[in-house]
């Protein structure tokens, strides 16, 4: 058993993932726009996920925009029969880096089109829908046009899975109305758990849960206790961070990004991390 397969698998549709994953948004410029400082890294990293037993990498092709997919293709493809590719459609960039609605019929379709285009897929594995009533967080509103859009691509056999991302319990429900979904991806972490219900009712549905900014994201979690835990285990406070995810729930899937070789073999051997019930104790204070 590789280290990544100590925390074991969950199913994302009719695919068993290794529960530690990749998240590539890191790989594009300064505030997810342009291209990496450094191609020759990224791709290094890429190649590095598959090596270490990752097969579940997260993206979409309004990173950078087209960034991220294309530094995939040229990195991994063709890919290996067990990778599974989860992108977004729903917004776009704008000239300045900013993040807009893109999300009419005709938008949603030409996002599929420009991931199928840029990843070299005649297919995608799962297409989350990324809502954006709320940039900053989930906000409530009518998602039938939109989902209804992207069940009808996936009807036309142009992607095989669909999720939601920056959703609602309502929205989730929604969306199971009108079709099958395999996961949910929102912001959550130890010091952000408002999906705590949200993530109970997907295990028990079957549906993965997604936490993307696991790390604290653009600001990175700061805590006492966690570095207290961190060095009590003589691990990172990061690693402590996805172990603690790890043992949240067995739905969760995580998908931290790095741009860095040796901060992705740090976030894999969170993998091997089981922390104590005294530990997790702790650490669920911080909310």
């Amino acid at each position: 058993m590789t280290s990544i397969e100590q925390a074991g698998t969950y199913s994302l549709g009719d695919r068993a993932m290794n529960r530690l994953g990749y998240g590539a948004m890191q790989l594009a410029g300064p505030h997810v726009f342009g291209p990496p400082k450094d191609k020759a890294q990224a791709i290094a990293v890429l190649k590095e996920t598959v090596e270490l037993g990752i097969n579940h990498l997260d993206t979409s092709d309004f990173y950078g925009p087209h960034v991220t997919n294309q530094l995939i293709r040229e990195a991994l493809h063709p890919y290996r029969d067990d990778l599974t590719l989860v992108t977004k459609v729903g917004a776009r960039r704008g000239p300045d880096a900013s993040w807009l609605l893109a999300a009419t019929p005709a938008e949603l379709e030409s996002a599929v089109h420009d991931n199928l285009r840029n990843l070299g897929l005649d297919v995608l594995d799962v297409v989350n829908l990324r809502l954006m009533f709320d940039v900053a967080g989930p906000a409530e509103g009518d998602i039938e046009p939109m989902f209804s859009t992207l069940a009808n691509l996936q009807r036309k056999g142009l992607v095989r899975h669909l999720g939601l991302s920056n959703a609602t319990a309502t929205q989730v429900a929604q969306a199971r109305g009108i079709a099958d979904i395999v996961c949910v991806q929102n912001q959550y972490n130890l010091a952000h758990r408002h999906d705590d219900a949200l993530i109970t009712q997907l295990a028990q549905a079957g549906i993965a849960y997604v936490p993307f900014f696991p790390l604290g994201g653009f600001s990175p979690l700061q805590s006492a206790t966690l570095e207290r835990v961190a060095a009590d285990c003589q691990v990172t406070p990061m690693q402590v961070a996805l172990a603690w995810l790890l043992q949240r729930s067995p739905n969760i899937l995580l998908i931290p990004g790095t741009s860095s070789v040796a901060h992705l073999r740090q976030n894999v051997q969170a993998a091997q991390l089981t922390l104590s019930p005294q530990a997790v104790a702790e650490l669920d204070g911080i909310y």
